[in-house]
């Protein structure tokens, strides 16, 4: 395994290896071996490179390294700063996943369940791609996501931007067992004042975290963003639930004989289960 201990080396050492893996916390990777999915020809390991594991302010934004574990962003300190991804953090699993694992390998992984995809998603943060000779280009983490923006061989995230709301925001998720999991849903609702905006993402239904734009403009509509922003009413609550789940799980296609197929057990439990998360999330964010 090599160790660099700059961002520029580690690019360097990439370069040098076309195929090897870059590591950090190893939660996912090691996954893989394990299950005998992956076979790495080398390693780079992320571990000792100093300026990607904290955070600094920036033009109003938070620029965040990419090796920030799940426990450093679930402290108080950073929780001040995005509640919503610390909030991901501290349900990203348990302990030994939480200090090991890191927002980079989050993003790189893209795995669906990724608590903190749907956060960076709703929050519209940029990705910090180091290249090689110094370079840095910046994409939006959705694209990367949906895999419009693809890494190059010699490329690593080094930052997440992330711009500084000062506003409500909140993440929930429900899991298939008790205690903290795998979602089988979840949701980041992103109140934006300024913008007089509100955003949410759904995430662990599909590849990749989904936004309900027509829902999210709606429902700013009726928000009194002059005002103190007061609690909506329960039924507008509850509308802006069902509206974000009919927008991510949409019904099946009508076949010709227009009959409208019935939705099976499983998807209607998973609509009424992101329902639910949208609606207390906003409501949350509100209060």
């Amino acid at each position: 395994m090599t160790l660099p201990a700059s961002l520029d080396e580690a690019v360097a050492a990439l370069a040098a290896m076309p195929a090897a893996v870059p590591v950090a916390g190893g939660t996912d990777l090691m996954a893989a071996v394990n299950r005998g999915l992956l076979r790495p020809a080398g390693l780079v390991g992320l571990g000792r490179i100093n300026e990607i594991r904290g955070w600094q302010y920036q033009d109003g934004h938070a620029l965040l390294g990419a090796g920030l574990t799940h426990a450093r962003m679930g402290r108080p300190d950073f929780a001040a700063l995005i509640p919503a991804l610390a909030a991901a953090a501290r349900a990203a699993g348990p302990p030994q996943i939480r200090n090991a694992g890191t927002l980079g390998g989050n993003i790189a992984s893209a795995a669906p369940t990724g608590d903190a995809l749907p956060v960076l998603a709703a929050l519209e943060a940029t990705l910090v791609i180091a290249g090689p000779d110094g370079a840095r280009r910046e994409i939006p983490v959705s694209h990367l996501l949906a895999g419009r923006d693809m890494l190059a061989p010699a490329e690593l995230i080094g930052y997440v931007r992330v711009p500084l709301l000062h506003a409500p925001q909140v993440f929930l998720k429900a899991t298939g067992r008790t205690g903290p999991g795998r979602a089988t849903a979840s949701v980041a609702v992103v109140l934006d004042p300024a913008r007089r905006g509100v955003r949410c993402a759904v995430g662990a239904i599909a590849p990749m975290p989904l936004r309900p734009l027509e829902a999210e403009r709606w429902i700013a509509s009726l928000i009194d963003w002059d005002g103190e922003r007061a609690a909506l009413a329960p039924e507008a609550l509850g509308a802006f639930g069902e509206y974000v789940a009919a927008a991510c799980i949409p019904d099946p296609a009508t076949p010709e004989d227009g009959s409208p197929p019935p939705l099976s057990p499983a998807v209607l439990h998973l609509r009424r289960t992101v329902a639910a998360l949208a609606r207390r999330a906003l409501g949350r964010a509100l209060s």
